[in-house]
Parts: C-alpha cells; sequence; structure tokens
C-alpha cells in the first residue's frame, strides 16, 4: 500500500500530463466546462465513423469498469449527442421491497444516439441520484415517472423504449448530460450530501476519494 501511495505521488509530479478526450481513465467532474454546453448532434453519415465508433467503445468499457449504469459522451468529454445505459438486475444488488418501490427492472447495455424524450406520464417521482460527474455526492431529484425516448442505435438503425420507473431516471439523468444540465441542477437542496460521511467520520477524514477508473 505503501509502495502504490509512492508510485501515485511519482507519477502525480513527475509523469502527469494532460489527457485528450475521450478520456479513457476518468470521467469529467463538475466545472468542466464540457458538461455544461449543450451536446451536438452527430450526422448520420458520421455514426459509423471511427470516431464515433471509438467513443462509443470508451463508454461501454468505463461504464463497466466503474460499475455505471449510465454514462453520456460529454461526460468523457466529447460534447455529442451519445449516451450508454445499463442495468444490471437489480435483485442481485437491492432488496424485492426497493425493487418494487423504484419500479427497478434490468436493461441491457443500451447505445442511444440523438435520442428525444416524449413524456408519457407527467407524475413527478423523487428519489436519491448520485453522479459519475458529480463523484462523492448524492441528492433527491424529482424526475417525471414514464417517457418514451427514440433515437438510434451503434448502426444507425432507429429504435425507441417506452421507460417507466427507474429506468425512465436513469435516461432523464442522462439527457440532461447532453443539455449541460447536471442533478444538482435540479435537486431538493436540503438533501444533499456526502455518500461517504460515515466513512469519514469513522477512519477521520483518512479517506481517500479516487477519481481514475
Amino acid at each position: 500500500m505503501v509502495l502504490r501511495y509512492i508510485k501515485r505521488t511519482y507519477n502525480r509530479m513527475f509523469l502527469a500530463k494532460p489527457s485528450k478526450p475521450p478520456f479513457a481513465n476518468h470521467v469529467a467532474q463538475i466545472g468542466d466546462p464540457v458538461l455544461r454546453n449543450k451536446a451536438f448532434p452527430i450526422d448520420d453519415d458520421g455514426i459509423r465513423s471511427k470516431e464515433i465508433q471509438n467513443l462509443i467503445s470508451v463508454l461501454k468499457s468505463t461504464i463497466k469498469r466503474c460499475d455505471l449504469i449510465g454514462l453520456a459522451a460529454p461526460q468523457v468529454g466529447i460534447p455529442l449527442q451519445l449516451f450508454v445505459i445499463n442495468f444490471p438486475h437489480p435483485l442481485k444488488h437491492y432488496s424485492k421491497e426497493e425493487v418494487c418501490l423504484k419500479q427497478m427492472e434490468h436493461v441491457e447495455q443500451q447505445v442511444w444516439i440523438n435520442p428525444e424524450v416524449k413524456i408519457l406520464d407527467h407524475t413527478i417521482v423523487t428519489f436519491n441520484e448520485s453522479c459519475a460527474s458529480f463523484k462523492g455526492y448524492s441528492a433527491d431529484v424529482p424526475r417525471y415517472s414514464r417517457i418514451l425516448l427514440t433515437g438510434v442505435n451503434e448502426n444507425g438503425e432507429t429504435q425507441k423504449l417506452d421507460a417507466k420507473g427507474w429506468t425512465a431516471r436513469i435516461i432523464q439523468h442522462e439527457m440532461d448530460h447532453l443539455d449541460g444540465i447536471m442533478f444538482s441542477d435540479r435537486m431538493i437542496v436540503n438533501t444533499l450530501c456526502c455518500t461517504g460521511w460515515d466513512t469519514i467520520n469513522k477512519f477521520q477524514g483518512f479517506v481517500e476519494l479516487r477519481y481514475e477508473n
């Protein structure tokens, strides 16, 4: 552990260099201008390009490596209308009560390009959210309970998804990223908290928050 710390310190002091997007080893954090700009649509002819397919590959690998359920192109430094979602079988990670309450369901990995959302049910549901670009914090965020998502996949094929509950929440979160919106813009302000506050107290502040994948 000590050797690992020394190695990281050495790397930061002598080997650090600016990374170029798409970021393959970290996720952009709140404050980075790329997260506050509206993403640009992708031309139909560009979907199969080497650059876009590489971007998709980076998003997929980052989601898997970081155990995320959604990731948008701006979060890896590219302001384009593209995101990937993937929600594992919820009963492996959550109680039956929580799965039922939040209407969680398994979602296979999906790529969405130039997505658009139509609200199917204006009922507002509020649950806690976190974000890979606001690492270490979470808050309660109100979202619409049911939406219709349309767009194209990585092969340029038209697709649509009638989403409700937790899946609808994931999609709305990622759609916000394409509009330069963070969950902190929609949150109930007094619910914002540090997700590791109890661990920080337990170890008297001797806690490390890593931003690498």
